[in-house]
C-alpha cells in the first residue's frame, strides 16, 4: 500500500492516508519521513520530525502539540515545508465536500 493523493476540487497535490485503528506501518514511516520541523529550533528548520505519527491515533505536530485522530480522518503533508495537514473524515465523506482522497 502507498499513500494516497488529497486535494480539493481544484487540486491534488498532497500525500495522504486515510487513519485507522491500525495503520499500514510502511504507510506510517511514509508519513514520519514526510512531516518536518517547520520553525527553526537550534538551526534545524526543515528536518525530519521522527515522532509525528505514533499509533493509538496520536499525532505530535512538531512545535504545536498533539491532535487525535479518529478512524476516517486524512493526514497529509504540505510538500515544501513538511507541516501536517488533517482534514476529519466528516469533511471528506460529506456529500458536497470540495476534498478528495484518491
Amino acid at each position: 500500500m502507498t499513500l494516497r493523493t488529497l486535494g480539493t476540487n481544484t487540486t491534488t497535490s498532497l500525500s495522504a492516508f486515510s487513519y485507522t485503528a491500525q495503520p499500514d506501518q510502511q504507510n506510517a514511516g511514509l508519513l514520519r519521513a514526510g512531516i518536518k520541523n517547520d520553525l527553526s529550533i537550534g538551526g534545524k528548520v526543515g528536518s525530519i520530525w521522527p515522532d509525528a505519527f505514533v499509533q493509538g491515533g496520536l499525532l505530535y505536530i512538531p512545535n504545536r502539540g498533539t491532535l487525535q485522530l479518529y478512524r476516517g480522518d486524512v493526514i497529509a503533508f504540505d510538500p515544501t515545508t513538511g507541516f501536517p495537514i488533517v482534514v476529519s473524515s466528516l469533511a471528506i465523506t460529506a456529500p458536497s465536500s470540495n476534498w478528495h482522497l484518491v
